[in-house]
């Protein structure tokens, strides 16, 4: 099956105490894309590049895993994030970036389009974000589709008006995974459980909570299921939320709506634990750099 994410690239700038700046790619989306082609999915990217040092690094990036770029408007430059790392390993952000995308039809792919994920920046910015939903909601009938908030505090404005985006990406879609941080965030206060259940309410047939070294939450309307992160020794955790996006949508692969709605308790507890090695990987070494399938396979076997 094909995937097709939707969303920005990112040149991550990272800058730690008494060390020089080192860019990687970056931007939540296209660590998704990077992250399903690593493990071997066929997926296509529909982005935005500048012809500059950070687009064609971000290019030749993802071109390596074997993802798809199509690009929708070229930008006069690459997007770009400074992100500042604690003594723990933890990321602080500072943006620059700005998402036009055009793009009036879907963008060619080996096969069809079976599943959409979208998210960040690219789904509540405009005047980009009309083009996201518009492909989405086109896509829809025939696809499944998976949506991130990965909110950005700085670039997102009101708070009501930011929910109010937040939840129309989520009521468009059938699996939205979200940070405890995230939450915090849209929903002063509320535990995530709640915020899970009103937005199953919205849609979607699963909704994830990932609490960083706390672990995961699964939430569906039949069942709540947690589970715990693997024990690791934390480089950075940029890139740790995508990584666990990415297994999640490989370990799904080709389930349809109805089989979405069907996942039981030890299903979805496998899910979380098959993706918590993944992001285990990620966080254990410098930059988004999720695991392919044979990094992720001796994560679960050691974990």
């Amino acid at each position: 099956m094909s995937f097709l994410v939707i969303g920005e690239c990112v040149a991550d700038i990272v800058r730690e105490p008494g060390a020089a700046d080192v860019v990687h790619p970056g931007g939540s989306p296209a660590n998704v894309a990077y992250g399903l082609a690593r493990l071997g999915r066929e997926t296509t990217l529909l982005t935005q590049l500048a012809d500059d040092p950070s687009g064609r690094l971000i290019a030749a990036h993802l071109a390596g895993a074997g993802v798809r770029v199509a690009v929708g408007g070229v930008p006069a430059r690459t997007p770009s994030a400074v992100v500042s790392l604690d003594a723990r390993g933890r990321a602080a952000y500072a943006f620059d970036i700005a998402w036009t995308l055009t793009a009036g039809e879907p963008p060619a792919t080996p096969g069809p389009v079976r599943h959409v994920h979208l998210g960040s920046v690219a789904a509540v910015t405009a005047p980009g974000a009309a083009t996201v939903l518009a492909l989405t909601g086109r896509l829809r009938p025939a696809a499944t589709v998976s949506y991130d908030p990965n909110v950005r505090p700085a670039l997102m404005g009101d708070r009501a008006e930011a929910v109010a985006r937040v939840e129309r990406c989520v009521a468009l879609s059938d699996l939205v995974k979200a940070s405890d941080e995230d939450l915090a965030w849209l929903h002063p206060g509320e535990p995530p459980e709640e915020v899970a259940a009103r937005w199953l309410a919205l849609g979607p047939a699963v909704v994830l909570v990932t609490r960083g070294g706390d672990g995961s939450l699964a939430v569906t309307r039949e069942h709540t299921v947690a589970a715990g992160a693997p024990p690791v020794a934390v480089v950075d955790t940029v890139g740790a939320g995508d990584s666990f996006m990415s297994a999640v949508l490989d370990a799904l692969a080709g389930r349809d709506r109805a089989g979405l709605a069907a996942l039981g308790p030890a299903e979805l507890a496998a899910l979380l634990v098959r993706a918590g090695a993944a992001a285990s990987v990620t966080v254990a070494r410098s930059g988004a750099r999720p695991p392919d399938r044979a990094e992720l396979e001796a994560a679960l076997a050691a974990g």
